[in-house]
């Protein structure tokens, strides 16, 4: 009886629209939901993922049926998310919606585990992760952003000081788009490599004591993070374009320092 009633109400979503007027995206916007992501070691971790997900409207067509990108979500539960199956999910999202053109932003925190230096205590660092996917008349993109949190140390303290030089916490912030497939943790060890030190969950004192020396024989500016960083991603012939920027929480000063540079191999 239910599933006739049903079959009589009216899709109203499926009206035509006398105004004509294309919608470039429309969908669900900072929808929370579970996922799986998989990483490079095919270990899966489970994020409470914040998602955007929309698609194009015809100028035709009154509205798009909202519920049917959280059913798409919904299938996916079971089936982890990775850099080299996120175009399946863009592409079932287009079809299910029946959609020219597709949008799906996903951000998660992301843990890595890491030893520290000396001692080789394990310990959890969070990062933040913005995944992009985008369809666009058949044609696929795929941006990555890491926000990884580093230590850097000022050259022009260590040198005008006697003793000493001031340091901080960073968070540099670097965005790809990719024409081959380029994992999370390796984009987030890229930014450690380049920072006066990386961060870790758990110290004992002789792992206090390398990565404070560590730090002082590799000071670096806000200016220096960002540029070695950009060397580095013109290498990799996987990334077409790419943005790096650092910002430096001050130890001694109530600002930030703060530099970005964008580019395209």
């Amino acid at each position: 009886m239910r599933d006739c009633a049903a079959e009589l109400l009216e899709d109203v979503q499926g009206r035509a629209d006398p105004r004509a007027i294309a919608i470039q995206r429309v969908g669900v916007k900072a929808l929370r939901y579970p996922l799986q992501i998989q990483d490079r070691d095919q270990k899966i971790q489970q994020v409470a993922a914040l998602c955007n997900m929309y698609v194009s409207l015809p100028p035709e067509v009154k509205g798009t049926h909202m519920s049917r990108f959280l059913q798409i979500l919904e299938e996916q539960q079971g089936n982890p998310l990775s850099v080299l199956n996120f175009q399946e999910l863009i592409l079932r999202t287009r079809d299910r919606l029946e959609a020219r053109d597709a949008r799906i932003e996903i951000q998660f925190p992301w843990f890595i585990s890491k030893k520290a230096p000396v001692s080789g205590v394990s310990s959890y660092l969070d990062y933040e992760v913005e995944w992009v996917g985008i369809l666009q008349e058949d044609q696929y993109v795929q941006e990555l952003t890491v926000h990884v949190p580093v230590t850097s140390l000022c050259p022009c303290s260590k040198s005008i000081s006697e003793y000493g030089a001031h340091n901080q916490r960073s968070r540099v912030s670097v965005w790809i788009q990719n024409r081959k497939p380029i994992w999370i943790e390796e984009l987030i060890a890229v930014v450690e490599a380049e920072a006066s030190s990386q961060l870790y969950g758990i110290l004992k004192r002789p792992d206090e004591k390398f990565v404070t020396e560590y730090a002082y024989d590799h000071p670096k500016f806000v200016e220096d993070m960002v540029r070695d960083l950009a060397l580095r991603l013109q290498r990799d012939s996987r990334i077409a374009r790419y943005s790096v920027a650092s910002e430096n929480f001050e130890s001694i000063h109530n600002h930030s320092a703060y530099a970005l540079i964008e580019g395209e191999n």
